[in-house]
């Protein structure tokens, strides 16, 4: 379902380099305004999960690998300029996240130094990996969107939260397709499983990206791809920026598998619960479809992510083990800090997104 990002409006100095030199038709060596601009942002910079401009140059610079943005020449893919940049970005990015869950660490992973040996004694089966990612998906204790939906959420609210789903939803699975060829055997199987599914089997109108437009479209929001980035807020473009981070790197393979496994560990009680808010609202199929389908198809997908990709993975090289976790919990760290964002804004009776929706004609 996706579409090209349309142009963003930029947010700082970084994106407004950036964007700048999109717009080019010519190709230079080097991007000194551009370096300068990342290279000040940098230093000066709060916390990159929540600095807009940098989160947005990032989403822009990781578009360029999916479908694009609108009027950009596709031959600045793989421009050098671009990619270095990308680098020092994604470093510091990295670096955050680690740094995050190194202080949040027991209480995301819920597992102890001591039990998961995580650093002194690296699990290297396929059934420990499982076990420990479990009980990392049942440790978190954070804000809760899902309840809120489920029994709170107006239908302001709810709307929302589709348009902060929507930067990944509306191309889901495609940031986690790109480690398939970075995996062996039993770890690949079980990754192609579980994404065919995703992709809908063959049958374009039930892939999870198709059935989630139509979500957003029964809700009456628009559906083309990108079409709110103007609204979201930084910590949520950090937390789809994280699937590329790990996506496009053979080096973080073992992250985007950990990842992958706590997503689908962790999504199909909230999807019910999703899909019993909807209802609460007035809403049925179409809308409740996208909902419906992951309470059955993740409840089968988390065995085979726990046991089969990711333990598979850990089996075929345990030095993989680390990282596997790493993404995992990077997704639990990021899941808590958005789900804060707009719980924290929703209970002080305002907008989670940068500017608030405008009301439907009908629904």
């Amino acid at each position: 379902m996706e579409d090209p990002l349309h142009a963003p409006a930029t947010r700082g100095p970084v994106s407004t380099e950036l964007l700048a030199a999109l717009g080019r038709n010519d190709f230079p060596d080097h991007l000194p305004t551009l370096e300068s601009a990342v290279d000040a942002a940098l230093r000066a910079t709060e916390d990159i999960l929540y600095d807009d401009d940098l989160q947005l140059a990032l989403l822009c610079l990781y578009e360029l690998h999916y479908a694009g943005i609108e009027g950009v020449d596709d031959r600045w893919e793989w421009h050098p300029a671009l990619v270095a940049v990308r680098s020092r970005i994604e470093a510091a990015f990295e670096d955050r996240l680690r740094r995050g869950i190194e202080l949040a660490g027991i209480e995301l992973a819920g597992i102890g130094r001591g039990d998961a040996g995580i650093e002194d004694r690296p699990i290297s089966s396929a059934q420990g990996v499982a076990e420990a990612l479990f009980r990392m998906a049942e440790g978190g204790d954070g804000p809760s969107v899902s309840d809120f939906v489920a029994r709170k959420a107006t239908l302001e609210q709810a709307r929302e939260f589709l348009v902060h789903k929507s930067i990944y939803q509306l191309k889901e699975a495609d940031p986690h397709t790109w480690a398939i060829p970075r995996l062996p055997g039993r770890a690949k199987a079980a990754m192609v499983e579980i994404q065919a599914d995703e992709y809908g089997g063959g049958r374009a109108g039930r892939m999870h990206s198709e059935l989630f437009a139509r979500t957003m479209e029964g809700a009456g929001l628009e559906a083309a791809f990108g079409h709110y980035v103007d609204v979201l807020p930084a910590i949520t473009l950090a937390s789809v920026n994280a699937m590329s981070l790990f996506g496009l790197q053979r080096r973080l393979r073992g992250a985007i598998v950990g990842h992958l496994a706590i997503y689908e560990m962790t999504s199909s009680l909230p999807n019910a619960k999703y899909a019993r808010g909807f209802r609460r609202l007035g809403f049925d199929s179409p809308v409740t479809d996208y909902f419906d389908e992951h309470v059955e198809a993740d409840a089968v997908h988390e065995q085979i992510a726990g046991r089969d990709l990711a333990g598979g993975l850990v089996e075929s090289d345990p030095r993989l083990a680390a990282d596997v976790f790493f993404g995992a919990a990077a997704v639990c760290l990021l899941d808590e800090l958005v789900g804060a964002w707009q719980l924290g804004a929703w209970r002080e009776g305002r907008s989670s997104l940068l500017a608030a929706l405008p009301a439907p004609e009908a629904v």
